[in-house]
């Protein structure tokens, strides 16, 4: 009898510990939004200001998904002492991962308007054009960096788009348009 009180209570006391555990283990939809509405801070990333809304979103998502799978208690995540770094480090490579998926998300870097409005890209390109540009320079950029991360790095490091960047956008648009930026006249300031 007293070895059968013995092992109830031993099983009583594990179920109650798994039964507190796997509750505490589930981040609850309350935590999952305010860390969303915590990631708007980097909205203004290359890359992710130029997703729309519900593609945004959708990467918010990943990222929290990410982070609740390698922090399953959602108390030892808020605690951590370099929390924004912990964020910032799966903000990066959840992005670094998508380019990796598909190297035509160029396009959300670097977007056709945008091209347009800086003298690269002449406006009025169908879609079949637009893609052909982008390969081009998706293969440029994946010949000059060793990694997709050196190449997210090099952007975000930058406060304007780096020069070898530029040059590789020109060189595609060249050979694929046949165009290229004219300098009509260069004025020299002096002292």
């Amino acid at each position: 009898m007293r070895k059968s009180l013995i092992f109830a209570g031993a099983a009583v006391a594990l179920l109650t510990l798994l039964c507190g555990c796997s509750a505490e283990r589930r981040w609850s939809d309350k935590e999952r939004r305010a860390l969303r509405e915590e990631m708007r801070a980097y909205r203004d990333m290359a890359y992710l200001d130029n997703l729309a809304e519900a593609e945004f979103e959708a990467f918010t998502g990943d990222v929290v998904e990410a982070i609740e799978v390698d922090y399953p208690i959602y108390t030892t995540f808020i605690e951590l002492p370099a929390r924004g770094d912990t964020v910032e480090v799966y903000v990066v490579s959840t992005i670094v991962e998508q380019l990796n998926t598909n190297p035509h998300n160029l396009r959300n870097i670097f977007p056709y308007p945008y091209l347009v409005s800086e003298g690269i890209l002449p406006a009025g390109l169908n879609h079949q054009a637009e893609r052909a540009f982008y390969e081009c320079l998706a293969y440029k950029v994946n010949r000059y960096y060793p990694s997709t991360l050196a190449f997210y790095e090099d952007i975000v490091a930058s406060p304007a788009i780096p020069d070898a960047i530029i040059e590789m956008e020109q060189s595609c648009a060249a050979e694929l348009f046949d165009w290229g930026v004219e300098i009509d006249e260069t004025i020299v300031i002096g002292n």
